[in-house]
């Protein structure tokens, strides 16, 4: 028996860590559709390709050659047969990322390679339009949240254990809120909770508080 576990929600809400660690508990493949995006954007700024050049982009994307590996204890991205790392996570990729990810030609390629990955295995799968778009069949569907102080609060934390830390805590809560704002207002996949989803608020919440928490939504259709 395989089953889907959709895990949405907005920036820094805790998606990847709360997937990562329930992925290792039942021993299911872990799907970060945020890293392929990010991937493509990260690619497109290193052929300097700006993030507003539609056709460029549509262009430059037929020659990607983008593998997705998975299991419990990693995911991994390899962009023309060659791992892609911390790289995906620097500023000039979280900026532009958004609006790269808007366009329709782009979602349909990261939802097909998805679709694809999640066809005959069990998965935890993290992003934003995961149970609305990419997996809208998923046995258990959850939208984390939390306030967008406390995600700041973690991205900055985040980036300092990085040594990426080049932005205020100020800095990257307005980026937040404006990403918020964005991926909320864009007229394709728009973050929403899907209308079977669970909410949880993380805000007040250990990572193993939120882990049980979710798990304990999941154990009955196992």
């Amino acid at each position: 028996m395989t089953i889907q576990i959709a895990i949405d929600g907005p920036a820094s809400s805790g998606k990847s860590t709360i997937a990562k660690q329930i992925a290792r508990q039942l021993n299911i493949a872990y799907v970060d559709s945020g890293a392929i995006y990010r991937t493509i954007t990260y690619a497109l700024l290193e052929n300097n390709i700006q993030p507003n050049d539609s056709e460029a982009i549509k262009e430059q994307l037929q020659q990607f050659d983008i593998e997705l590996m998975a299991d419990q204890d990693y995911f991994e991205v390899r962009l023309n047969q060659q791992p892609i790392g911390l790289e995906i996570r620097s500023e000039q990729v979280t900026a532009a990322v958004s609006e790269v990810s808007a366009y329709p030609f782009v979602r349909e390629y990261v939802n097909h390679k998805l679709q694809q990955l999640s066809r005959n295995h069990s998965v935890i799968m993290d992003g934003r339009d995961i149970g609305t778009v990419v997996l809208p069949e998923a046995e258990v569907k959850i939208f984390l949240t939390a306030s967008a102080e406390v995600r700041a609060q973690r991205r900055y934390e985040e980036n300092k254990q990085r040594n990426q830390l080049t932005q205020s805590y100020e800095d990257i809560l307005q980026a937040i809120i404006e990403r918020d704002r964005y991926d909320s207002n864009r007229k394709i996949a728009p973050l929403r909770k899907a209308e079977d989803a669970i909410e949880v608020d993380t805000s007040n919440l250990t990572v193993e508080e939120v882990v049980n928490k979710v798990i304990s939504m999941i154990q009955p259709q196992l």
